[in-house]
């Protein structure tokens, strides 16, 4: 289907000999546990550059609360890890790839007890924790509620350790280079230092998820799809980008900004209430406050409409020694001057991460030669049509640990040198009025919460489509100068992409709940892939065969 987000291949104006470059054998963009662990892989076999679209720090991984989900100790066993992973991805997760996710953990995790990382113990034993979905306690966590912090500074200081990595933060990716065909390195924009070609003889993307596109989320500023609107602006495939996960349970106090209430905090024996002080999960699934996510978020969905209130309330009151558990949540909520011994703590879903992405297969490789993907912004098909919960890190690290390697010996094989071209971009000029583009973020971030959000339904779909068409008439034929500009261009190409793909698929499965065939499980498992061709169309593809 044609649509004006497929008439530009490159966002910015550029020109090769007026430009610095920097040449790599692998070009890694983002500073996640992903791309941390990816590029650490890597510099195994040559150079790297690691590209931070803000500080090292800055990413969705340092926000993490909950854990990470691992057979280890008395955590039980892979086989069952994997049994539980593929259940919550209700059909559609790729075995192969959830089986090397599960077998491969223990080794990752037990490396970063090895490099230092410091995790909750209960005596000598780790502490592990329960969260929604799992059959048994396999989380490990740090300093209770604050695991991505601590996962970011062990990974850092062996990236910043490692001669082999140059970092450079503050840099903007704009676009992915190719040539006949192939991923020949990117685009960046340098605050300082302005734009600058990045040549590799492989890029690996590692930029994390979208959640900026939706009014209330958990995501950071910097979790704005950039890596995914760059890929199908390339020619990459994308797969099943209408998954994305809600997070139940997000803080709410009305004019502030959403704040994650760990999982963990229900598997340390939270209640669910209404404003009544009634637990309402038992009407919606056995397993109460343990269910999987897309169930809780939609029950709470539901009773919030029942009720017309604007949240319920995690009850944490009966949780002993909840500040020593969950310190950082406990300051969240007094810094509301909720106090968790005697409150209830409001709560309300948030979009939370990105299920779909750029398709992968399991060694991280895209459709487009020389480009790999790993973390958030990949579709490796652990996930299936609902993520397991913390199962997001695990897959950074050991995905992240095989997309980097992957990559990394892919360039000792390659052609000798990073090759770089001449090569020159200018966009046609617009004569188009430009609209204001904070006010379109702010309605962008509106309508996805409203009609992309944890419940959907067809007529809203299509005119959120509508919708996404026309402020692309005013903002896709811009050349901007400046950051903010190319982040609403991938917002807007994202959420497009989210919304096409969520009307291309009729039926309910997992996240992706369609009110009007909430039941009907008409259609088998499928992937639903998408690509950016040639001749400027694109092109919705079921794609059988890889879900069990």
């Amino acid at each position: 289907m044609a649509s004006l987000f497929d008439q530009r291949r490159y966002l910015s104006d550029f020109d090769s000999a007026r430009m610095g470059h920097i040449v790599a054998d692998v070009l890694v963009v983002g500073s996640g546990v992903a791309g941390a662990r990816a590029a650490l892989a890597a510099a195994e076999h040559g150079s790297v550059v690691l590209l931070c679209k803000s500080s090292f720090a800055e990413s969705n991984t340092n926000y993490a609360q909950g854990g990470i989900a691992v057979a280890i100790e008395s955590g039980g066993t892979s086989q069952e890890h994997y049994e539980d992973t593929m259940r919550v991805g209700s059909g559609l997760s790729r075995p192969d790839a959830v089986r090397r996710l599960v077998d491969d953990g223990p080794t990752r995790v037990q490396e970063l007890l090895d490099w230092g990382m410091t995790l909750d113990r209960s005596g000598d034993a780790l502490a592990l924790g329960r969260e929604g979905g799992h059959g048994t306690n396999r989380v490990v966590h740090s300093d209770g509620d604050q695991t991505g912090r601590e996962l970011v500074r062990t990974l850092s200081r062996r990236v910043l350790d490692n001669d082999k990595i140059r970092v450079f933060e503050d840099c903007f990716l704009l676009d992915l280079l190719s040539f006949d065909g192939e991923c020949a390195g990117a685009v960046a924009y340098h605050k300082q230092f302005g734009h600058q070609l990045v040549w590799a003889k492989q890029t690996l993307l590692a930029t994390g998820g979208c959640g900026r596109i939706w009014r209330e989320t958990t995501n950071p500023p910097v979790a704005t799809g950039d890596g995914m609107a760059a890929a199908f602006r390339a020619g990459a495939r994308l797969c099943d980008m209408e998954m994305v996960q809600f997070h139940p349970t997000t803080l709410y106090v009305a004019g502030a900004g959403r704040a994650l209430i760990s999982e963990a905090v229900r598997g340390e024996g939270a209640y669910l209430v209404d404003s009544k002080g009634v637990r309402f999960m038992e009407a919606y699934h056995a397993d109460m406050e343990l269910a999987p996510r897309d169930i809780v978020s939609r029950a709470i969905h539901d009773h919030i409409s029942k009720t017309r209130s604007n949240c319920v309330y995690l009850d944490v009151r009966h949780v002993s020694g909840f500040a020593k558990r969950f310190p950082n949540i406990d300051r969240l909520c007094r810094s509301f001057e909720i106090n968790p011994v005697t409150d209830l703590v409001p709560v309300r879903p948030s979009a939370h991460y990105m299920i779909g992405g750029v398709d992968v297969d399991l060694e991280g490789r895209s459709s487009l030669p020389g480009l790999w993907v790993c973390g958030e912004a990949s579709c490796s098909g652990v996930h299936g049509a609902n993520r397991l919960a913390s199962n997001s890190l695990l897959e950074g690290l050991v995905f992240g640990a095989i997309a980097g390697s992957s990559a990394g010996e892919a360039s000792r094989t390659h052609r000798d040198g990073a090759q770089v071209h001449r090569s020159v971009n200018a966009n046609e000029a617009s004569s188009r009025t430009e609209l204001d583009l904070s006010d379109i973020q702010n309605s962008l971030r509106s309508v996805m919460w409203r009609n992309v959000g944890v419940v959907r339904r067809e007529s809203r779909l299509r005119e959120t489509c509508e919708i996404l068409e026309f402020w692309g008439h005013y903002v896709m034929d811009k050349t901007f100068d400046h950051v903010s500009g190319w982040e609403l261009q991938n917002q807007l190409t994202v959420a497009w992409l989210i919304a096409e793909s969520a009307l291309t698929r009729r039926d309910s499965v997992g996240v992706h709940y369609r009110d009007e065939n909430a039941e009907s499980g008409a259609e088998p498992p499928c992937h639903f892939t998408v690509t950016r061709e040639a001749s400027g169309t694109e092109v919705f593809r079921r794609a059988h065969g890889d879900a069990t």
